[in-house]
């Protein structure tokens, strides 16, 4: 993808199966948000194949559309429309693409039950809260039962609280209709407790892709181990410090006091990856990866 000379996106490859949630990470400017509108169908590629719910967004009508849900990362309409009324109404567009397996809309009073809004179904949407309005977000993305659920920033000004409750909303509504779900977020947390499979976009290319234990694993580098034995403290790097504490323990026993095992964390590898990109060593970390996880 380019705009004018400029490369944002250069020969990314993803793949999203049913019932998979992934997370998009990377900087500012390293096309998460262009990934995002081309294979959504809001942006045309200068280049390449992308195929979504097998078609090219390019060229779909609306059953196709009727397939996705779209959770933005803010809204700035509907303020004067009550919830109940907003959702019964965006809901009925998506009858006439109901299937047996598939069949559509949720019924409005379930969803207002399902993402816990059922205190505020008569309230206008400009006097929910924040938490309240995410809520009616991902309503507004799963009344057609999406078979593809998109979230842009999907907690973004959430309080802690809030922010688990919408994860166990997002898991909920991919166990139920066996939904993939793409999402994009900064909050490194948000992606390792919701996300099955994390990638790393950075340099307009797809440096990582794993879960956060197999990203850690695989670029976090050595562990380190610190104990000390007859008061004298020692300090160890290991590939792998399970076994090694297995065998320090083996050795000295109980004699083994003040054990601690600093690890990296998705935060440390996420940030190495960035770095290399801003040194121009985006590829040498695509190709690590790849080499330690084959």
């Amino acid at each position: 993808m380019e705009y004018g000379a400029v490369r944002v996106l250069d020969g990314v490859d993803l793949t999203v199966r049913a019932g998979e949630i992934i997370a998009l990470l990377g900087p500012n400017g390293a096309g998460k948000t262009t990934t995002i509108e081309i294979l959504e169908g809001f942006r045309h590629r200068s280049a390449g194949r992308v195929e979504v719910l097998g078609r090219d967004p390019e060229h779909v009508g609306e059953a196709w559309r009727a397939d996705l849900g779209v959770v933005l990362q803010s809204w700035r309409d509907h303020g004067v429309w009550r919830v109940r009324e907003l959702l019964h109404h965006i809901g009925r567009h998506y009858a006439a693409y109901a299937t047996p397996e598939r069949p559509r809309p949720v019924d409005t009073d379930v969803l207002i039950d399902r993402v816990g809004l059922n205190g505020n179904a008569q309230k206008r949407v400009k006097q929910l809260s924040g938490g309240q309005r995410r809520r009616l977000d991902v309503a507004i993305g799963l009344v057609g039962r999406p078979r593809l659920l998109f979230l842009d920033e999907p907690s973004a000004g959430l309080d802690p609280q809030a922010r688990r409750e919408f994860h166990d909303l997002v898991h909920d509504a991919v166990d139920e209709n066996d939904t993939a779900v793409l999402l994009t977020t900064h909050d490194l947390d948000e992606a390792e407790r919701l996300a099955d499979r994390i990638l790393v976009l950075t340099g307009g290319r797809i440096v990582a892709d794993g879960s956060a234990e197999e990203l850690v694993l695989a670029l976090g580098g050595d562990s380190e181990v610190v104990w000390s034995v007859d008061g004298r403290r020692n300090v160890h790097s290991t590939r792998e410090p399970a076994r090694f504490v297995a065998d320090l323990y083996a050795e000295h026993g109980d004699a083994v006091a003040d054990l601690r095992v600093g690890r990296a964390t998705l935060e440390d590898v996420y940030m190495d990856l960035v770095r290399r990109h801003e040194a121009g060593d985006a590829r040498s970390a695509a190709d690590e990866f790849e080499r330690k996880t084959r």
